[in-house]
């Protein structure tokens, strides 16, 4: 099956929004033997639309748009299929239902013009959206006498994503006649994609598996795919490719599956029945915000601060000043303070901190900007460590040690270097 790519916005064409869609929604099909062929980014016009839709059409058995599914004027999307496959409009009550029942658990009374994305051509596949207001849809249409199909999805990457997975892949999968598929993602952290390449160079053949390599940053993942016809072991051949993954990336993969690190981290604090507290600099409370992501964090997680300043580090963590003055604030010994202070004062099993010079200003010559250190404390004893990050930008220095804060207290959680 061959596969074209339609993100559908003023926003995309214009630069204001990147689509990320696209490349994502590639990646998982083509883990079910598609073929991608072509993209396309088109306005909010009727016109445009239509004509970007023939033309897929005309080059792919399967085109997957993103974008004007939503309620207003410029959004088009789904009556221009139901132009092109020739078939009228129709409500789709249970979306409907969906959709005013979302309204309601925000305490708001759904607007007139929602009910516009409870419409689709009719007879087409309807998509639940579990995360918004858009439902997607499959619609078939006619080209040249033979059924061609069109799979209609939001621009919002957290909706798409989880719909692509969730319904897109499977109907894919099931039409892809004798075969099927099975593949196995392995999230990893502290690897850049291009070593994540180097170290499985030659671990699995191509005859044997398609290796891909996927980077959602701070997040990095390696999938394993393999086919076979019906009744090949195919878990029996990736329980052995996977031992051949892990023999090479070792410590580095930190989940099986699409996981984030604070979903790791979360399990593994709950099934150690340990509770965390957070004492943030650089990173602002990003740490906390991603811990707090995962439902039922608040069985482990007590605390989290944004101690700033030196008074508050001081004031608040309790961070000697003799430390402050002789060290520094982005220091290995604030760093131990911070993380001792924030367990102590929540009463948690272990205390977790980050201390850094984001940027763009603020470097020295001893310290410049990328400088973040970051600490452990439990009962008993602490760890801390100074990264050189280097002059990147705030954004990604932030993000970079969030990450290797939560990674530090995984491997500590692992009893791991």
């Amino acid at each position: 099956m061959r596969a074209a790519f339609l993100a559908i916005g003023d926003e995309i064409v214009g630069g204001l929004t990147v689509d990320t869609n696209s490349g994502f929604i590639a990646g998982e099909l083509r883990a079910v033997g598609v073929e991608p062929i072509a993209g396309f980014s088109v306005r909010d016009t009727e016109d445009e639309i239509i004509r970007a839709f023939r033309q897929a059409l005309g080059e792919a058995e399967l085109v997957v748009s993103t974008g004007g599914l939503g309620p207003t004027s410029d959004d088009l999307t789904m009556e221009c299929v139901a132009k092109l496959a020739g078939r009228p409009m129709v409500l789709h009550q249970p979306s409907l239902d969906w959709i005013e029942e979302r309204f309601r658990m925000r305490g708001m009374e759904m607007p007139p013009n929602n009910v516009k994305q409870a419409m689709f051509p009719e007879g087409a596949e309807i998509i639940p959206n579990p995360n918004g207001t858009a439902p997607g849809c499959i619609c078939p249409i006619d080209v040249d006498g033979q059924t061609r199909h069109v799979a209609c999805f939001p621009g919002v990457p957290r909706e798409t994503r989880h719909m692509v997975a969730a319904t897109l892949v499977p109907w894919v999968a099931a039409r892809q006649t004798g075969r099927r598929f099975l593949s196995r993602t392995f999230s990893t952290v502290g690897v850049a994609e291009s070593k994540l390449d180097e170290m499985l160079a030659g671990a699995i053949r191509p005859d044997e598996a398609r290796v891909a390599f996927r980077a959602s940053f701070p997040r990095m993942y390696v999938r394993v795919t393999v086919d076979g016809a019906e009744g090949d072991d195919l878990e029996g051949r990736m329980d052995e490719l996977e031992a051949r993954v892990r023999e090479r990336l070792g410590a580095a993969i930190y989940a099986v599956g699409d996981e984030g690190l604070e979903e790791t981290v979360g399990r593994l604090l709950r099934e150690r029945g340990l509770t965390l507290a957070l004492a943030e600099s650089c990173t602002g409370g990003r740490i906390g915000d991603r811990i707090t992501d995962v439902p039922g964090s608040s069985a482990y997680f007590l605390l989290g601060t944004a101690t700033y300043s030196n008074e508050a580090k001081a004031g608040i963590l309790g961070v000697s000043e003799q430390t402050l003055a002789t060290y520094g604030a982005v220091s290995t010994q604030t760093a131990e303070e911070m993380a001792a202070g924030a367990r102590r004062i929540a009463g948690a099993d272990v205390g977790l901190s980050t201390t850094g010079i984001a940027g763009p200003g603020g470097g020295t010559e001893e310290k410049p900007v990328g400088t973040v250190c970051i600490g452990l404390a439990w009962e008993g004893g602490s760890w801390s460590r100074r990264y050189d990050l280097g002059g990147r930008e705030r954004e990604w220095i932030k993000a970079t040690t969030a990450q290797l804060a939560l990674d530090r207290l995984r491997r500590w959680l692992l009893e791991q270097e």
